[in-house]
């Protein structure tokens, strides 16, 4: 088919709205977890997410992600600057070449918000600013041409992830890891252990509007308006009411009770988890991701603390290890069907893709660790990214002078 296509265009348009919305959601979910004093410098990081990526986006970073591949290795893209000379009539494929650099765009934004979960209240706005603007560029940028440009070397050997569980929540959880290990844990991680949640009613809000987001986000990665997004959808929604649910049965068994934030917590693990595989399964495949998933991360959170990294908000036990889990079932639940070119071991399909999820995911994971120590290391050094103990004690809003 040629020529351009509404209905697609205008569901990809209005799931880039939704999953914009996803990162001032975050910064809600993100908000209700930490002390009032460093509240608005949690939102903050978030929402700045937005401009500083957008600039870089259009600037530069679609061209290194999408542009034609260099040398055929499938390491970056280069090329595809023309935003500044291209009209909005130009196609990729039948959506518009706006349409859908907007929708990559937000992949990005929310990438580099969730790393800040790892190290709340524990980071300088403005060298935030600095060190995403590096990130985006030597972390998230290689690893999206890898997974989503058709050039990218883990595309073309045939490792499937349908909505970014490598390029966004593996990469956004080892990346938090990674940031967590160079600043050191927090003053009062040291002596209280990990935070608990301060405002629940604010938690569940912007969870409600991450799970809303959700759906543009798995949906409109079928880049149209048919039965792949309705299959992406439908399994999305599964996937995360039966990881909410495990999680609040295990919280029942394990400790005799529910806990403040485990249902939600739960239900984030299960968007988390199925975001690879929703085009790629079917129903009995995300309830089993599902329950999978549940049991896992239930335990990854726990981590933290007998380790004794500040995994502050724990994107490394929720996106990094549900990533993981998600990239590596799809090696047997991939139906073979419905978009997924290819099959898992449970239909029909060879121990291969099962190996080749795998290695995508210690590729992607080892790549993301190093750069971003690296990262996180010389900007602290030159910048200071972690702030003093004394306005780490006061809180972040201090330091950001506000009210």
């Amino acid at each position: 088919m040629y020529g351009l296509n509404t209905g697609d265009s205008a569901w990809v348009l209005v799931s880039f709205a939704m999953v914009l919305l996803m990162t001032p959601g975050l910064a809600l979910f993100y908000g209700g977890m930490v002390r009032a004093e460093n509240l608005i410098s949690v939102l903050y990081m978030s929402f700045v997410s937005i401009a500083v990526v957008t600039v870089v986006w259009f600037l530069y970073g679609y061209g290194l992600a999408f542009g034609k591949d260099v040398g055929g290795l499938g390491l970056i893209g280069w090329g595809d600057w023309q935003f500044f000379q291209t009209t909005p009539r130009t196609l990729r494929g039948v959506i518009p070449l706006y349409v859908y650099s907007l929708f990559q765009l937000v992949f990005a934004i929310i990438t580099l918000a969730l790393v800040s979960g790892s190290v709340a209240n524990r980071v300088r706005l403005g060298p935030w600013m600095i060190f995403g603007v590096v990130w985006i560029t030597l972390v998230y940028l290689p690893i999206a041409h890898w997974v989503f440009s058709s050039g990218g070397w883990i595309n073309k050997w045939g490792v499937l992830d349908f909505a970014g569980g490598l390029v966004v929540e593996l990469n956004s959880g080892i990346a938090g890891l990674a940031l967590a290990v160079v600043l050191g844990p927090s003053l009062r991680f040291r002596r209280e252990g990990p935070p608990q949640p301060k405002n629940i009613p604010l938690v569940m809000a912007g969870m409600g509007l991450l799970w809303f987001g959700w759906f543009g986000f798995n949906g409109g990665s079928a880049l149209t308006d048919g039965a792949l997004a309705a299959n992406a959808v439908v399994n999305t929604m599964m996937c995360g009411c039966v990881a909410m649910l495990v999680w609040m049965m295990l919280e029942r068994v394990r400790f005799g009770r529910f806990s403040r934030l485990g249902g939600t917590t739960g239900a984030l693990a299960g968007l988390v988890a199925i975001t690879p595989a929703c085009g790629y399964v079917n129903l009995f495949g995300a309830t089993v991701i599902g329950i999978v998933v549940a049991v896992v991360c239930t335990y990854a959170v726990e981590v933290k603390t007998t380790v004794g990294y500040d995994d502050t908000l724990d994107v490394v036990g929720i996106h990094g290890a549900g990533g993981i889990v998600g990239v590596v079932l799809l090696g047997l639940f991939a139906t073979g069907k419905y978009g997924s070119p290819n099959a898992g071991i449970f239909y029909g399909g060879s121990i291969a893709q099962l190996g080749k999820q795998i290695v995508a995911v210690i590729a992607v994971g080892c790549y993301t660790f190093v750069l971003t120590y690296l990262i996180g290391k010389i900007v602290n050094a030159l910048f200071h990214l972690r702030p003093t103990a004394k306005e780490e004690e006061m809180g972040l809003d201090t330091e950001l002078r506000i009210g």
